[in-house]
């Protein structure tokens, strides 16, 4: 048997002009970097954004962004880079979770094989799994449908049993056989339920200090003066709800990947024993990461108590969705002191929309907006000290002219409550996500769909019930009548260019 080496590889971002560049980060590459070392195998994380400690930030990350084709900017190291680092690793694996990533892991396969055409390929998270072809023309040997923890393994012990690059035998990965796509789905019960038997992620693997230093985390609002040492942890998977506009609504059980989309729980003791490991390399922000934080109510306040000793700032990105905090139609006082308790400082409540048709048919009729008594909960969140953000949705396929004002105006009673910024977001159709295929099948997307024109401050689907050019007015005109000129002053320092994380003022929301 033969060694065999993995490199798990972060390519160069690319990102809109005007817009900060953040370098990714994500967990899963240290997830994967824990399953391999617990099974012995050597693997290494190279982040091809920042470079590592033989590289000047100066020159790959402030002073490197160049323009590509599209007009969008690269920021990196050069190409010439990437192969030294890749040159003595057997596997290399590359992550597109999200859309925005596809054109730079493309790009860096194709730059990979076409230098080392024997290195294996392989490529995971949702975006490409739902990108097939693109990513085996790409050069890419293996697409992993699902988590891959154990996946990995089964690729490695392929190449350590063989010289031979055949995976066919293996479940839950896509791999091209005689120029045809072939699609072995995970089988029932492969999807880890346990996720205390997962082992604990290689956070040690990352460029800590380099991310430290440039200070551009993907959320949190920071005081002036305060030390950015900041890591992501997640405490469970999955969620109750399935949006169509998220992907774990294309995650259950008969889909190819298995039933990603079920609520899995970490236990409180795996949880604490992760926040000591973030610890002991220096972390001291947490930004929890979980789809669904509160999803289990005597959970969540049994796992707040016991991390509030924990010595960490804990923060939320996107994991708190209104209904879990609110109990018989009025603010959950209970949940919201635990928050508190657990070092939370901001909440970013996603309400989605205004109107019960759409909420019912796009976000899984999670919220009922005439019920629940939300100028209590925001009324609450200011007592507690909370900082208090939300995030609307504009532009479904069948939404009105009349829905979307309904939204904007939901959006104007929640500031005049005491809502410290208001967010609205056009509604984007990602691949993996079932509004992508509705958006297909009905024509508001090409058939000849380009991921680098899926412009997330544009209006992306045509034939709309309300124009795009009128829904960018809507949105623009909303948000500046919403928010407070230190929030739009704060968020105009977001570019690119900026040398470090410009300190959120009172009320802002990096996040929002």
């Amino acid at each position: 048997m033969r060694d065999v080496r993995v490199l798990l590889l972060y390519p160069p971002n690319q990102s809109l002009p005007g817009t900060m560049c953040k370098p990714n980060g994500s967990l899963a590459y240290p997830s994967l970097a824990g399953a391999l070392r617990r099974h012995g195998t050597e693997v290494a994380i190279y982040d091809a954004c920042v470079g590592n400690g033989t590289d000047s930030l100066d020159e790959v990350f402030y002073g490197s962004a160049t323009e590509l084709p599209s007009g969008l900017l690269r920021t990196g190291v050069p190409d010439e880079r990437i192969l030294t680092d890749a040159a003595g690793y057997d596997v290399v694996g590359l992550t597109s979770i999200f859309t925005e990533q596809e054109t730079m892991v493309l790009r860096t396969a194709r730059l990979i094989r076409a230098h080392f055409p024997d290195k294996v390929l392989v490529a995971g998270g949702v975006n490409a799994r739902s990108r097939l072809p693109q990513f085996f023309d790409a050069g890419f040997d293996v697409v992993c449908l699902s988590e891959s923890e154990e996946t990995i393994i089964h690729i490695v012990e392929a190449l350590r049993a063989s010289r031979h690059t055949d995976f066919t035998h293996i479940n839950g990965i896509a791999v091209r056989v005689d120029g045809a796509i072939r699609i072995n789905p995970v089988r029932p019960g492969e999807v880890r339920m346990d996720l205390d038997t997962l082992p604990i992620p290689e956070w040690r693997l990352l460029p800590n200090e380099r991310y430290w230093t440039i200070g551009r985390p993907h959320g949190g609002a920071f005081a002036p003066g305060d030390d950015l040492r900041y890591a992501s942890l997640m405490t469970s998977l999955g969620c109750p709800f399935h949006c169509s506009y998220c992907h774990i609504a294309g995650e259950q059980e008969d889909s190819d990947s298995g039933f990603l989309g079920r609520y899995r729980i970490k236990s409180d003791d795996r949880v604490l024993e992760e926040l000591e490991v973030l610890k002991s390399l220096g972390v001291k922000q947490v930004f929890i990461e979980d789809d669904s934080l509160l999803a289990d109510r005597k959970r969540s306040l049994r796992l707040l108590t016991k991390i509030q000793d924990a010595g960490l700032d804990i923060l939320d990105v996107n994991g708190v969705n209104v209904v879990h905090l609110m109990k018989r139609w009025k603010p959950d006082h209970e949940v919201l002191q635990a928050l508190v308790n657990a070092g939370f400082t901001e909440l970013v409540l996603p309400f989605e929309s205004g109107n019960p048709r759409i909420l019912k048919k796009y976000a899984s009729n999670k919220l009922n907006i005439v019920k629940n008594d939300i100028e209590a909960l925001i009324g609450a969140c200011k007592d507690y000290g909370l900082r208090v953000a939300g995030n609307y949705m504009l532009g479904y396929p069948d939404e009105t002219l009349d829905e979307i004002q309904t939204t904007i105006d939901l959006a104007r009673r929640h500031i005049s409550y005491g809502l410290d910024a208001a967010n609205f977001f056009l509604v984007m159709p990602l691949p993996g996500t079932p509004l992508y295929d509705m958006a297909c099948r009905d024509g508001h997307l090409s058939g000849d769909f380009n991921p680098d024109t899926m412009n997330w401050t544009r209006a992306n689907m045509k034939g709309t019930l309300v124009p795009a050019e009128q829904l960018e007015a809507m949105r623009d005109q909303a948000w500046d009548e919403m928010n407070s000129s230190e929030f739009k002053a704060y968020k105009k320092t977001m570019v690119a260019g900026t040398p470090k994380l410009s300190v959120v003022p009172e009320g802002a929301h990096e996040n929002a």
